[in-house]
């Protein structure tokens, strides 16, 4: 069985971390070039928006990192349109050129991936996905060409 590019668990070793309650958690890893963020239950623009400052912050950090975006715990998503349109355009830590892939549970989570690939003008190196398996191998195979 391949062993696994990434994981979304704790690891002693990696970056990690972890926020207060309701704010997304995620890990660094510099030796893959690659963040994982998980999003809760509820996500605002707040939420968000700590994120990409916690980010910018991250010594760790490099904005042509690939990013794996979780969002299959999110229940609420309480974003309207002029403030997907301020975290895509001003707000998000990551070039236009990172690999991101978003992992889904549903249509309305699909959605909100899909209109930030919209607004990132992002369409081959944005992809959305069901599983973490299927969203590692594709950074993986993205990140093979030049």
């Amino acid at each position: 069985m391949a062993e696994k590019l990434l994981s979304l668990e704790p690891n002693p070793n990696r970056q990690n971390r972890h926020p207060p309650a309701a704010l997304p958690e995620y890990t660094v890893i510099p030796d893959m070039r690659t963040v994982c963020v998980k999003f809760g239950k509820r996500v605002t623009e707040r939420e968000i928006a700590w994120y990409a400052r916690s980010l910018r912050m991250d010594p760790a950090f490099n904005p042509e990192f690939s990013e794996i975006v979780d969002l299959r715990e999110v229940e609420e998503l309480e974003l309207r349109g002029e403030e997907m349109m301020e975290l895509a355009e001003k707000i998000d830590p990551f070039s236009h050129d990172a690999k991101r892939a978003f992992v889904v549970r549903d249509s309305v989570q699909k959605h909100a991936a899909h209109m930030h690939q919209i607004l990132r003008l992002a369409k081959e190196n944005l992809s959305i996905f069901y599983s973490i398996e299927d969203a590692e191998q594709w950074i993986r195979l993205k990140g093979l060409k030049p």
